[in-house]
C-alpha cells in the first residue's frame, strides 16, 4: 500500500510541472528527425559524474526535447528537488525562474517502448495527455508499474548510479514546486541548502 500511495502522489505532484502551458521557446513539438541516433549526456553533479545514454527509438519526442534542453544549458545549476529512496530522484526546474518560464511548452506524448527499471530516465507528466515539459526523473528502483501510467523512458544511466544513489534525500518531497517555479534556486538554496544539483549537463561523444 505504501508503494501505491507513493505512485499516486507521484502523478499528482507532477501536476505542477507544466500547468498546461502551450507557449514558450521550446520547439520540441516538431516531429523528431528521421533516423535520429542515440546520444550521450554527461551530468556533472555535486555527487559526481552521471552519464545517460539516450535512445530516440524509445521515445522520440522526449529524446529530442531532452537534447534541446541540454544544448541550451537549461539544466546547469538545477537542483534535485525531489528524492524518494527506492523510487525516484527528480529535477527539471531551471536555476533561474525566467528560464523555466521560457521553456514551459509541453511536448507530445510518446508510446512506452521500454520499462521503468532501475536507472532509466523519463519525463515527468500529469495524468493529462501531452503534459511533459522540462521535469525528469531517474528510477531508483524497478518501477514497472509506471509503464502503464504512460511514463516513457528515454534512456538509461550508463554509469554513475552510485552518485545518483547518494543524492541527498533528507528533504524528501518537501520542496514546493510552485515556489520552485516562481523563485528557482533563490528559494531552494535558502530553504533547502543541502540539495544536490547539476553543475553542468553536456552532450558528449
Amino acid at each position: 500500500m505504501r508503494n501505491l500511495s507513493i505512485v499516486a502522489m507521484f502523478v499528482l505532484f507532477f501536476a505542477g510541472c507544466t500547468g498546461g502551458a502551450k507557449h514558450g521557446a521550446s520547439e520540441s513539438s516538431a516531429a523528431p528527425s528521421p533516423g535520429a541516433s542515440t546520444y550521450r549526456v554527461l551530468l556533472e553533479t555535486s555527487r559526481g559524474p552521471v552519464i545517460i545514454d539516450v535512445d530516440p527509438s524509445l521515445a522520440p519526442n522526449g529524446a529530442q526535447h531532452f537534447r534541446e534542453l541540454v544544448e541550451a544549458k537549461y539544466f546547469d545549476g538545477a537542483r534535485f528537488y525531489r528524492v524518494v529512496p527506492g523510487f525516484v530522484v527528480q529535477w527539471g526546474a531551471a536555476a533561474d525562474p525566467a528560464v523555466t518560464k521560457k521553456w514551459s511548452a509541453n511536448i507530445p506524448d510518446d508510446p512506452v517502448n521500454g520499462s521503468n527499471v532501475r536507472g532509466t530516465v523519463a519525463f515527468a507528466a500529469t495524468g493529462q495527455p501531452n503534459s511533459r515539459s522540462t521535469h525528469l526523473f531517474i528510477n531508483l528502483g524497478n518501477n514497472g508499474r509506471l509503464d502503464g501510467m504512460g511514463f516513457a523512458p528515454i534512456g538509461k544511466v550508463e554509469s554513475g548510479m552510485p552518485a545518483v544513489d547518494d543524492i541527498y534525500a533528507g528533504y524528501g518531497e518537501q520542496p514546493d514546486q510552485g515556489l520552485i517555479t516562481a523563485h528557482g534556486n533563490a528559494y531552494l538554496e535558502k530553504q533547502f541548502p543541502k540539495l544536490d544539483y547539476i553543475k553542468t549537463a553536456r552532450i558528449v561523444n
